[in-house]
C-alpha cells in the first residue's frame, strides 16, 4: 500500500473517532457502505472521487477548514491505480447525432435515482468474493429495432450524456453477436473484470468458476454504466446483467430479447421526417440542403428516414461536392438501383440487412423472401399463411421469429417491411428462388385476396350474408363485422391485386370484385378509391361485351362519382351511359337504377323538375320489377328531393310513406340496408321539420339518426349527422347542446368524415367564442 493511501486512511478515521462514529455510524450518515470505508481507512484502496470524499465530510459534519484537509489528502492519495477515466470507452461516430429526444428523455430518467441507493459511489475498491454487496436495483435497457436503426449510436451518446451520473467508469463492450462464433458470457466477463482492474491475484484467487460471482459483486458496488452493444440473443446477456448495486446497463440488439425479464424496453424505428432532413443537413452542410429543401426531403424519403441508409447518402454527397441533391434523389427514385446506390465505400445499406437475414432459420428466409410480394404496405397471417403454404399458426410464429429478428414490424396483427428492408427482401427472391415458382406465389396471393374479397363483400348483398358451409378461408368471416373488418384492414391489398389482374386482362374477376363489393361500399363511402374500383370494372365489362354487365358498372361509378367526390355533371353522365346500356340489353332494374342516379345528381345540381321526373321513373320500374330495396332506395330519394326544393309539407309526407313501406316490407330487406336508410328516413324529416321549425321535433328526428347510425357502426354519417344535430340545436337556441355534438363527433376521431371534423371544430370553437 501507497503512504498516500495511507495517510487518506489515516485522516479518515481520526476524523471519524473525533466526531464519536463507529463506521457503521459513519456510513449510515453519509451513504457510503461500510465495507468501503473500511478498506479506506486500512488503505486497501486508492482514495475516493471528490463525490465520496464529500459524502463522508457531510456524514462526519466537518467545517470548511477540515473538509479541504480531507479533500486535499483525498487529491494527493489518487495516482496510478483505478480512475474512472481508465473504463471509459467511447468509440468515434456519434459526434452528429440527431434526434431521439424522447429516447434520451426516458434513458436520463431511468438513470436518475429517486433517492440515493447505497450512497455515492466507492470507486476503486478492490473486489473480494463473499463480501457485503450494495443494496440497490439496477437499471437494464433493452435498445431494439431493425438493422440501420442508430441502437449503437443512441446508446454511445446515452452513455457521453450519463457519464456523470456513473463515476465509477463507463465501458462500451461489443459482443460481436452477428459473428458467426461471438464471444462467451465468461469471455465477456474477464473483460469487463480486467476493465475495472481487478488485480489478477483475485481473478486467479477466484478461478474461472468464481468470476461470474465477482463480476456480480464488482458491479453491485460501484455505479457504473455498461453498454453491452450487438447482443446476439438472452443466452448471451443475460449473466452480464448486474443483479444489484446503483448501475445501469444499456443492451442494444437487432432481436427484441423478449426472455430478458426485469428490463425496460426501448424500441427504435425510423426518424421522423424532420430529424432525417435534419441529419442529412449535418452530413452535406447547410448550404446544400438549403439550395433544394425538396431534393433533401426527397433524399431523406428514400432512405425511408432509415439513420444508416441517411448516413450513406450523406456521405456519399460530402465526399461528391459536385453532386446535386437532385441527382442523389433521382438516382434513389429507381427502386431496382437503390440499395446499389446506398453505398459508400465499405458501407453498404444491404450489408446491414444480409447480416440479420443470414441467421434466419431456412422457413423464415423463405417467408421473408416472400413477404416482398405482398403488395400493400402491410399484411397479416392468413395471407403469409398463403405464401408459403403454411398452416396459419405455423405462419404466425414464423411471422414472430422475423419480428423478433428485427426484419419485420408488428402490430395488431399486421406485419409491415421497411421499404428499404423489402427491397433486400426482394433481391433475395429472385436471386435464390425460381422465377416461375415467384410468379405462381404472386398469382396465388393475388387470387386468394380476391376471392376473400368476394366472400366478405356478398355479407352485405341482398341475398348473400354468409359465407357458403363449404368455404374454409383462413380469415374468420363469420359476422358482417368481422367481414367489414377485413376488407378494410386489406384494402391496401385487395386494390393492388385488383388492378393487378385487370392489367392482366383477368376481365370477369375484375367485375366479380365490384359487383360484390357494391353494397359494401356504402359502409365505406370515404375510403377514396370506389371511382377507381368501378371505373375498372367498366372498362373490364366493355371488355367482355355484355351491355348488362357494363349498364351496371356505370351505374355504380355514377354513384361513386356523385357521393364520393361529388362530380355531379360527370356522373350524370355516367348514369346516361348506364341508361342507354340497360335498354340495349332489356333489362327494367339496370334502367331503373340510371334513374335513380340521375335523379339524385340532378338534386345535387338542384335542377329538382327534372330530379322529381328521373326518380318517380325509377319508383315505377323497380316496382313492376317487384325490387325492394331498389324501391326503397328510390322512395327514399324522391322523398329528399321535396325536401331540397324546399317543399317541407310533401317531403314529410314521402318520408313517413317510405317509413311504412320499410316497417311492412320487414325481414324481406337486408338488416344493413334496412338500417342505412331508416336512418336517413329520420335525418330528412328532421331536414323537413326543421323547415317548418317546428324544432323540438327536428331535433328528436336528428338524434334518432345520429343513434341508428352509431348503432350501424357507420360512423361517417353519424360524424355528419351529429354535425347537422348542432346546427340545428343552434337554430332552435340550443348553445350548450349543440357544443356536446360537436364534441361527440370530434371523439369519432379518424372514424368520422374528415369534413365533418372541420366543420365541428369550426363550429364548436365558435359556440366558445359566444360564452
Amino acid at each position: 500500500m501507497s503512504g498516500e493511501r495511507g495517510a487518506f486512511g489515516a485522516a479518515l478515521r481520526e476524523l471519524r473517532l473525533a466526531a464519536s462514529l463507529t463506521i457503521e455510524g459513519l456510513a449510515e450518515a453519509s451513504g457510503v457502505s461500510v465495507r468501503g470505508i473500511g478498506d479506506l481507512e486500512r488503505g486497501r484502496r486508492a482514495a475516493p472521487q471528490r463525490r465520496t470524499v464529500a459524502a463522508l465530510a457531510d456524514g462526519l459534519g466537518l467545517a470548511d477548514a477540515e473538509r479541504e484537509r480531507l479533500l486535499a489528502v483525498a487529491r494527493s492519495g489518487r495516482g496510478g491505480g483505478y480512475s474512472p477515466s481508465g473504463v471509459r470507452s467511447f468509440p468515434r461516430g456519434i459526434d452528429d447525432f440527431v434526434g431521439r429526444e424522447r429516447e434520451i428523455a426516458e434513458l436520463v430518467a431511468l438513470a436518475t435515482p429517486s433517492g440515493p441507493v447505497g450512497g455515492p459511489a466507492t470507486v476503486g475498491a478492490p473486489v473480494t468474493v463473499g463480501g457485503p454487496v450494495t443494496v440497490g436495483t439496477p437499471v437494464t435497457v433493452a435498445v431494439s429495432g431493425p438493422p440501420g436503426t442508430g441502437k449503437t449510436t443512441l446508446a454511445l451518446h446515452a452513455a457521453r450524456t450519463l457519464a456523470d451520473r456513473f463515476p465509477d467508469g463507463q465501458l462500451v463492450l461489443d459482443l460481436r453477436g452477428l459473428d458467426d462464433e461471438p464471444p462467451a458470457p465468461a469471455e465477456l466477463m474477464l473483460t469487463v473484470l480486467k476493465a475495472f482492474q481487478v488485480p489478477d491475484r483475485d481473478l486467479a484467487k477466484a478461478g474461472p468458476q468464481g468470476h461470474p460471482a465477482l463480476y456480480r459483486q464488482m458491479l453491485a458496488d460501484r455505479r457504473t454504466l455498461l453498454v453491452l452493444d450487438n447482443a446476439r440473443d438472452e443466452a448471451q446477456v443475460r449473466p452480464l446483467l448486474p443483479g444489484a448495486g446503483a448501475g445501469m446497463a444499456l443492451v442494444t440488439s437487432r432481436r427484441m430479447l423478449t426472455g430478458l425479464e426485469s428490463v425496460h424496453r426501448l424500441p427504435l424505428g425510423v426518424l421522423s421526417p424532420e430529424e432525417a432532413a435534419a441529419f442529412l443537413t449535418t452530413l452535406v452542410g447547410a448550404e446544400r440542403a438549403e439550395a433544394d429543401p425538396v431534393a433533401l426531403a426527397e433524399v431523406a424519403y428514400r432512405c425511408g428516414h432509415l439513420p444508416l441508409a441517411l448516413r450513406v447518402a450523406g456521405n456519399w454527397l460530402a465526399t461528391r461536392t459536385g453532386w446535386s441533391l437532385r441527382r442523389l434523389a433521382d438516382r434513389l427514385a429507381l427502386d431496382e438501383r437503390r440499395l446499389d446506390v446506398l453505398a459508400a465505400g465499405d458501407l453498404r445499406v444491404s450489408a446491414a440487412f444480409d447480416l440479420s437475414y443470414r441467421q434466419l432459420t431456412p422457413t423464415a428466409a423463405r417467408l421473408f423472401r416472400r413477404l416482398s410480394l405482398v403488395p400493400g404496405p402491410d399484411t397479416g397471417a392468413p395471407a403469409a399463411a398463403r405464401l408459403t403454404g403454411q398452416r396459419l399458426y405455423d405462419a404466425e410464429d414464423t411471422l414472430e421469429e422475423l419480428v423478433e429478428a428485427g426484419l419485420l414490424g408488428g402490430d395488431q396483427d399486421r406485419y409491415r417491411l421497411h421499404d428499404l428492408v423489402c427491397l433486400f427482401a426482394r433481391t433475395r427472391l429472385t436471386a435464390e428462388e425460381n422465377p416461375a415458382d415467384i410468379e405462381q406465389a404472386r398469382t396465388d396471393l393475388r387470387h386468394w385476396l380476391l376471392e376473400t374479397t368476394v366472400v366478405a363483400g356478398r355479407w352485405f348483398e341482398p341475398g348473400h350474408g354468409a359465407p357458403p358451409a363449404d368455404w374454409r378461408g383462413p380469415v374468420d368471416l363469420s359476422s358482417a363485422d368481422k367481414a367489414m373488418q377485413w376488407l378494410k384492414t386489406e384494402g391496401d391489398n385487395w386494390l393492388a391485386a385488383l388492378r393487378a389482374v385487370a392489367a392482366d386482362g383477368e376481365h370477369a374477376r375484375v367485375v366479380e370484385v365490384a359487383e360484390a363489393l357494391h353494397w359494401f361500399s356504402d359502409q365505406w363511402i370515404f375510403w377514396g378509391h370506389w371511382p377507381e374500383v368501378f371505373d375498372t370494372a367498366v372498362r373490364a365489362a366493355r371488355a367482355l361485351d355484355d351491355p348488362l354487365l357494363e349498364a351496371t358498372q356505370l351505374n355504380y361509378h355514377a354513384w361513386a362519382l356523385l357521393l364520393c367526390e361529388g362530380r355531379f355533371r360527370e356522373s350524370l353522365a355516367r348514369s346516361t351511359e348506364a341508361l342507354a346500356a340497360a335498354e340495349s340489353a332489356g333489362d327494367t332494374v339496370q334502367e331503373a337504377w340510371a334513374h335513380f342516379y340521375s335523379s339524385w345528381a340532378l338534386r345535387k345540381m338542384e335542377e329538382y323538375a327534372s330530379s322529381v321526373d328521373h326518380m318517380e321513373r325509377s319508383i315505377l320500374l323497380f316496382e313492376a320489377d317487384d325490387d325492394l330495396h331498389g324501391s326503397l332506395n328510390a322512395r327514399h330519394g324522391h322523398a329528399l328531393t321535396l325536401a331540397e326544393a324546399q317543399r317541407a309539407e310533401a317531403a314529410l309526407e314521402s318520408f313517413r310513406s317510405t317509413l311504412a313501406f320499410l316497417d311492412r316490407a320487414g325481414a324481406r330487406i337486408a338488416s344493413h340496408i334496412g338500417d342505412f336508410v331508416r336512418a336517413g328516413l329520420h335525418s330528412g324529416m328532421a331536414h323537413g321539420l326543421a323547415q317548418l321549425e317546428k324544432w323540438d321535433e327536428a331535433v328528436a328526428e336528428r338524434r334518432i339518426a345520429a343513434d341508428l347510425w352509431h348503432d350501424a357502426g357507420n360512423f361517417t354519417q353519424e360524424s355528419s349527422e351529429l354535425v347537422r344535430l348542432g346546427l340545428l340545436l343552434l337554430s332552435a337556441g340550443r348553445p350548450e347542446e349543440a357544443r356536446e355534438a360537436f364534441t361527440r363527433c370530434l371523439a369519432l376521431g379518424p372514424d368520422a368524415a374528415p369534413q365533418a371534423l372541420t366543420d365541428a371544430r369550426h363550429h364548436l370553437a365558435g359556440t366558445e367564442r359566444a360564452r
